[in-house]
């Protein structure tokens, strides 16, 4: 899960004038928030612009007795600030179900202290990038013998690595070349990260190569698909010359950062694919003045396969609500909450220490994979049995998904979910858990 939750300082009259004010209070929509995360029961959840104070006191407490922990860091800027103040400061938070989990390390990627150390006097860079202090979060899990409890994992893979990275990218449209800058420079961490994560685990005899370490990389990039960032993220490479660098000279600074495998291109080693797209989502962010897609899901395409994604979002129930910009006393941030369903490929097997993965290894990833649905209340417990914006009545407690499928690398067309269950072979408790609603209209890609 992937969910910008809108800090209660940014949350102000002046910005969302629309929503009315007790809707807009930081009571009144955290506990929606807190009752949206719960109803998905993600198994890891990525949070932005969580307050400190909201983070210690109510989340994590919170979550903490629904069976998980979690990790957080605030902006850089909380660091230099009094501590009546620095609860205040936003930041990212990532928390994982413990019985399925165990946390080896966390890292803080602090942007503004990668600008300075790579500034080399650089005017844009300092006056421009540096300023800038959002962060990026990453937790460096290993799996447990419960996240493999529907297949057939050896003790070996029992303990797979996953790097979860977290991030809130820049939010002005007039500073692009900062936003790209950013992203860039976390791509670059993230190989640093992986490179030190193998080394860690060659001490406890698991890992020793990076490739081997699962990677899901989400976040906030305030950045359109057709940005820089997006196309630097998804193709693994970006012109030297993209526009969204608006002509300032960064060329010597990042080729310092970042590998230039071919001519007058930067690019990364990671070979990640988007969860979502526009079909499915039109927007992520959806105010009275903008409403576009910023929020995204990245993950390792050669070693996880999306099965099902919540969506897609239904433009009558917003129509019909008189919705013309979040928050809304049914929708409790500005941003959408985003969730995939990854089937992971083990990287480590009994048969392959370094890495080579066997045709047996491709295993659905705990039956839930990355989030299940529970049978639960109304999935906004203020709207009386009108429909939601996934557009599924609200009384419902099953959900629009569409879903996509791959069995050792040969995709099967689905037509109904009688076949998806076969075909996904899930245990009795697994079908009534996900509550299929069978005269619902399920689309199928």
């Amino acid at each position: 899960m992937c969910y910008n939750v809108l800090c209660d300082k940014y949350a102000t009259r002046q910005m969302y004038s629309y929503c009315p004010s007790w809707a807009l209070a930081w009571e009144y929509r955290k506990k929606g928030i807190l009752e949206e995360i719960r109803h998905y029961g993600a198994d890891i959840i990525n949070l932005q612009e969580v307050e400190m104070e909201q983070f210690y006191n109510y989340f994590l407490p919170e979550l903490k007795s629904d069976g998980y922990n979690g990790i957080y860091s605030p902006k850089s800027r909380a660091k230099h600030m009094a501590e009546s103040e620095r609860k205040y400061v936003d930041g990212c938070a990532i928390f994982y179900r413990v019985s399925k989990f165990t946390l080896v390390k966390e890292y803080l990627v602090e942007f503004n202290q990668l600008a300075m150390a790579n500034a080399d006097g650089l005017e844009h860079m300092l006056n421009r990038v540096m300023p800038k202090d959002n962060i990026g979060l990453a937790a460096l899990l290993q799996t447990t013998e419960a996240a493999w409890e529907n297949s057939s994992a050896d003790a070996v893979f029992l303990q797979q690595p996953i790097l979860v990275c977290t991030a809130h990218i820049h939010w002005d449209p007039e500073f692009c070349d900062v936003k790209l800058i950013q992203t860039m420079m976390l791509s670059n961490e993230l190989k640093s990260i992986l490179d030190e994560s193998a080394q860690t685990l060659k001490t406890r005899d698991l890992c020793t190569d990076p490739s081997n370490i699962q990677l899901v990389l989400c976040g906030d990039f305030n950045s359109l698909p057709d940005s820089g960032v997006i196309e630097f993220l998804g193709m693994g490479r970006v012109s030297q010359d993209h526009k969204d660098f608006k002509d300032l000279s960064y060329k010597s600074c990042l080729e310092k950062i970042l590998s230039c495998d071919k001519p007058n291109e930067f690019t990364h080693s990671f070979k990640l694919a988007s969860a979502y797209n526009d079909e499915i989502m039109p927007f992520t962010n959806y105010t009275f003045d903008f409403k576009g897609i910023i929020d995204y899901i990245f993950y390792a395409k050669n070693t996880m396969t999306p099965l099902g994604l919540l969506g897609p979002l239904s433009l009558e129930w917003l129509q019909q609500n008189k919705v013309i910009g979040c928050p809304h006393p049914h929708v409790y941030s500005d941003h959408f909450p985003l969730l995939v369903e990854l089937e992971m490929v083990p990287t480590i097997t009994s048969a392959s220490i370094n890495g080579v993965v066997g045709h047996r290894s491709r295993t659905k990833y705990n039956g839930r994979k990355m989030h299940q649905r529970r049978k639960h209340q109304s999935y906004n417990m203020h709207t009386n049995n009108v429909d939601n914006m996934y557009g599924v009545p609200i009384s419902s407690t099953s959900y629009q998904y569409q879903y996509q499928y791959q069995y050792h690398n040969v995709t099967h067309e689905v037509t109904t979910i009688n076949d998806l269950i076969n075909m996904l072979s899930p245990t009795d408790d697994l079908i009534n858990d996900y509550d299929y609603d069978y005269n619902h209209d399920y689309d199928f890609v």
